[in-house]
């Protein structure tokens, strides 16, 4: 099972045809859902969830594929689309009985988060997006050399075969490359903890792939047909990035605006890993956002 959030109870809960979330469970009160990123599980949590758990009921799944959360084989795009990963979220729900629950994801984790926002309207009551731009707008806004910093997106996007293969037969270089690059190098992923994520990433290479390359398939669908038909997130949003724009020549508060009616957008000046290396500015604005 590997590490888990120390004073939180770890849980195997079936949210569809099999598929088991292993998923961090803790405190009481109006629930929150907090989903991780890339290279990461649930552990990436570990200093907010607790912070939160003092009112709230706290509930820290991997996501399916990654770290002790089932992974399905790939059968079909739809496996590991954005879609199918939300609907796991709403299940998940489900068996611990929240009819409405506040959502925060962070990398991957946000655009579950944010997919979860668009077709289940009526149950997430807030929405947290931590580091990323909508799908669409991530392929959009990656051209020329500064594109370079995505191209494990590129990658991840060849047909199957190759990057499987790749990413296998050097999984501890490939994973460690991005906590070590991410981040601001202030050793907010201690060596453990470092050690976790290198070990549950590279166990995972088929189903992290697979939920990449959905991606640049499946999930471009689904986001280009809910702009096409004019649907937004209607819930309270609460957005926090990196300074991207400046990096790629892009305004982030302008490419959410048109996904968000009530959006509050921060940019943070901590690594893509701000929720290990700025747990306290995170957990404050998860906790205002719950206030919203």
């Amino acid at each position: 099972m590997g590490m888990s959030i120390p004073g939180f109870e770890t849980r195997a809960i079936e949210v569809a045809d099999g598929v088991e979330l292993n998923a961090a469970v803790g405190g009481d009160g109006p629930a929150v859902v907090l989903l991780h990123g890339f290279p990461q599980t649930h552990l990436m949590w570990r200093h907010v969830a607790p912070v939160l758990a003092e009112h709230h009921t706290v509930v820290c799944p991997d996501l399916r594929g990654y770290g002790a959360s089932g992974k399905p084989e790939a059968v079909t795009q739809d496996t590991y689309s954005k879609r199918t990963m939300a609907a796991d979220v709403v299940g998940l729900a489900d068996a611990l009985g929240f009819d409405r629950f506040a959502l925060v994801g962070h990398d991957r984790g946000a655009h579950v988060a944010f997919r979860a926002g668009l077709d289940h309207p009526q149950r997430i009551s807030r929405l947290g997006i931590l580091d990323i731009v909508p799908t669409l707008d991530t392929w959009n806004v990656l051209h020329g050399v500064g594109a370079a910093v995505g191209f494990h997106l590129f990658l991840m996007a060849q047909p199957p075969g190759l990057p499987e293969r790749m990413i296998a037969g050097s999984a501890e270089a490939f994973f460690g490359h991005f906590l070590d690059v991410w981040g601001t190098g202030s050793g907010a992923i201690p060596a453990d903890v470092r050690a976790e994520y290198v070990r549950a990433c590279s166990d995972a290479v088929p189903s992290i792939v697979a939920d990449y390359r959905a991606t640049a398939t499946v999930d471009i669908e689904h986001d280009q047909a809910d702009l096409d038909a004019g649907n937004r997130l209607a819930m309270p949003v609460t957005v926090v990035q990196q300074d991207w724009g400046a990096q790629l020549g892009f305004d982030a508060t302008a490419i959410w605006r048109p996904w968000v009616t009530d959006l509050q957008h921060f940019t943070t000046r901590a690594g893509h890993f701000m929720a290990e290396e700025a747990p306290e500015d995170i957990a404050t604005l998860i906790l205002d956002l719950m206030k919203r």
